[in-house]
């Protein structure tokens, strides 16, 4: 009897429900979850703005630096404006 497996989420994926959370994720984040150097990270951030999407970077007082998908192109031009 065969068994299905449930299969492993891509690192991709992984990436982007990260960047996707209210509050984002910073490059360390994002290296813990997919065991990525800091380079990888960064290169990957780039291909996904070659794609389309609209990476915001934000500074968070401790937190640091961090990364977040922009829900809509409107949403890039209010963060820009404050």
């Amino acid at each position: 009897m065969p068994t299905t497996k449930q299969k492993d989420q891509s690192k991709s994926a992984i990436v982007i429900a990260l960047l996707s959370r209210g509050k984002g994720a910073s490059i360390d984040e994002i290296c813990k979850a997919t065991k990525w150097q800091k380079h990888s990270t960064r290169a990957f951030l780039t291909g996904l703005r070659k794609k389309g999407l609209v990476i915001i970077r934000e500074q968070r007082g401790e937190e640091g630096t961090v990364y977040r998908i922009a829900e809509t192109p409107d949403q890039t031009a209010e963060t820009a404006a404050s």
